[in-house]
């Protein structure tokens, strides 16, 4: 659990490094273990990354009840029906990037313009419905938004990964916004060509298979 508390911080203040979070915007998470129950570890509300030390850290029952000395993220219930529902979930990443905040404030999906939007699962990404930050429903949009998906925007809020481990959940993360900006920046000078679906389809095949064996 302490190696899982350091692992925590450095990826929140990797995530302020790139750029990804500012403040106290955003949050993130890991599943953990905690006297033989199972939840999560979760940053605090209201914390800048840089003053955060390992007791600050919150563990999350699954049915949402805290440990620990400081109040959990105000987004916690995302987090924690995610945990309960996806086996593939071991790490969450909240983040308010500038690329992925200003494309979820026009509230549209993000359509295959790049072969790399396979990497999270499908041939789009789509864009959760708008609710309230930190309410039920804003859990439930994201539940219906990441259905057969590992990101999605958030409607004008920002955007949120989920990765198999912390790792691969903030590389997720960095994925995600710089696909953000490169359909940024294509819509500036036209519309983009998209990819078909049979072309997806390969990409997707392929991408089964890619990187090295764990």
């Amino acid at each position: 659990m302490d190696e899982l508390r350091r692992q925590l911080i450095a990826g929140a203040r990797r995530l302020d490094a790139a750029g990804l979070n500012r403040g106290t915007a955003g949050n993130l998470s890991v599943r953990a273990v905690a006297h033989g129950a199972a939840g999560f570890l979760i940053t605090p509300t209201g914390m800048e990354s840089a003053a955060l030390v390992a007791e600050d850290l919150v563990f999350l029952h699954l049915d949402g009840r805290p440990e620990g000395c400081r109040r959990p993220s105000s987004e916690w219930r995302f987090h924690c029906d995610l945990y309960a529902t996806r086996a593939d979930a071991g790490a969450i990443v909240h983040a308010h990037s500038p690329f992925a905040t200003s494309l979820a404030c026009l509230r549209q999906d993000i359509p295959p313009f790049h072969y790399m939007i396979a990497r999270f699962g499908g041939d789009s990404l789509r864009c959760a419905a708008y609710a309230t930050f930190g309410t039920q429903a804003l859990s439930d949009a994201v539940q219906a938004a990441l259905t057969d998906r590992r990101g999605c925007l958030l409607a004008n809020h920002g955007m949120l990964v989920v990765g198999r481990d912390l790792a691969q959940a903030l590389a997720l993360a960095v994925e995600l916004e710089a696909l953000c900006e490169q359909y940024w920046r294509a819509c500036q000078l036209g519309r983009p060509v998209l990819l078909d679906a049979a072309e997806m389809a390969r990409v997707s095949e392929r991408f089964a298979g890619y990187g090295q064996p764990d």
